[in-house]
């Protein structure tokens, strides 16, 4: 296969996986262009796993990088001591600096198997923020006004429903605006629950006398139980889960997300997954397609190499009933060995409640064992447990 063109690069990073672009003419024209762009994309280390709904984002930058663009991964280090709740129903609780340098790393290391982290510019927006007087903050916010705050969804439904609306969360557009203008930045990427943070980058650089960026609206993909995909829920596949665990949850994923995750989450072209969608309408085996699917998200995270042994694991837990053989190790203290609940939701990385959830449906099983209740067991060292169909570990002491 020949390599794609200028152009045909151009149209795959303005299009595929990207929900809108403002404004879309300026942009590609620039990208035409020989000036090296200036590339932003935000994040706030609230947690130290990325998953692959996170992943399309950083797989865009790639593509600017490939098209010897700049970079820069912006790391919110002062906002997330406030959080941004623009895609959630309640305030988000402030995390310690500390925190956020611990998540800082196990970020990077994971940014880093997708961009190259040597030609990035990483950038910290405590450098400006902590800067900023009292009244130059004052003068950014007369900038904006709170009904057009409380027109978002997630603001207006908690202010509807009588939830609290802390000020600093109103303030957080605004600071996420300024680092544009700090920046001098280009392009901002983000998903659509960023718009308007992004689109306050506009207004700010201009209230600044810069050109103002444009703006590159990821999709979102979808978690795999059909909902938002979110790190707190048991619904993400992470790009650190072992190939098996990949694979694994690849495979259990419902028909209906096959192609959306085809398009999001692997790099098959688009004239291909055109025609596995047309074979799924008529009438084709859709585990087949899921196995291909999950073939190519395995390959793009953890190579080529642990493709089939991955594949032929699952096949043998699935199909024959056999335990995986390269069960991971959980070391549990004496203390946690007493709470079977606090345990599994340690070991596996999941809430309580999905814990006790899957215990009231059968699904926790200890050495193949249905755990009827959380009183009916007293686990000891070198058990196996497993949650749900697809996730084991040995219990160590």
């Amino acid at each position: 296969m020949s390599k794609p063109t200028k152009a045909e690069q151009i149209d795959t990073l303005l299009t595929r996986g990207v929900e809108d672009v403002i404004i879309a003419a300026d942009l590609s024209t620039a990208l035409a262009g020989r000036r090296r762009l200036r590339v932003k994309f935000g994040i706030d280390p609230t947690g130290d796993k990325i998953h692959i709904g996170h992943a399309v984002v950083y797989w865009k930058l790639r593509q600017f990088q490939d098209l010897g663009h700049q970079v820069i991964i912006l790391i919110g280090d002062y906002t997330a001591l406030i959080g941004d709740n623009s895609d959630k129903l309640s305030e988000r609780q402030p995390i310690t600096v500390d925190q956020v340098k611990l998540n800082l790393r196990h970020y990077l290391k994971q940014i880093g198997s997708i961009i190259d982290l040597e030609k990035a510019e990483i950038r910290y927006n405590s450098e400006w923020l902590k800067k900023l007087s009292f009244l130059e903050l004052l003068e950014l916010a007369s900038e904006f006004k709170v009904a057009q705050m409380l027109e978002r969804d997630n603001f207006r439904d908690r202010y509807t429903n009588g939830k609290p609306i802390g000020l600093q969360e109103l303030l957080y557009p605004m600071m996420q605006g300024y680092d544009s203008v700090a920046l001098r930045a280009d392009v901002e990427l983000g998903g659509n629950d960023q718009l308007f943070n992004m689109m306050a980058g506009r207004t700010l650089q201009k209230r600044a006398g810069q050109s103002p960026q444009a703006v590159v609206v990821t999709q979102l993909l979808t978690g795999t139980d059909g909902k938002k995909m979110s790190k707190s829920q048991p619904n993400c596949i992470f790009i650190t889960d072992s190939p098996l665990e990949m694979y694994g949850k690849v495979m259990a994923l419902s028909d209906d997300l096959i192609i959306h995750y085809y398009r999001l989450a692997a790099d098959t072209p688009l004239s291909t997954i055109d025609k596995i969608e047309q074979d799924l309408v008529l009438g084709s085996n859709p585990r087949d397609a899921k196995a291909g699917l999950a073939r190519e998200i395995v390959s793009r995270y953890h190579g080529k190499n642990s493709v089939f042994d991955a594949e032929e694991a699952w096949e043998k837990q699935f199909r024959g009933g056999e335990l995986p053989d390269d069960i991971e190790v959980y070391r549990a203290d004496d203390k946690e060995l007493a709470d079977v609940v606090g345990l599994l939701a340690n070991a596996f990385g999941v809430t309580k409640s999905e814990v006790r959830r899957l215990i009231d449906q059968g699904g926790v099983k200890f050495d193949g064992s249905v755990l009827e209740s959380s009183d009916s067991i007293r686990v000891k060292s070198g058990m196996v447990a497993q949650l749900g169909k697809r996730r084991f570990k040995t219990i160590q002491v």
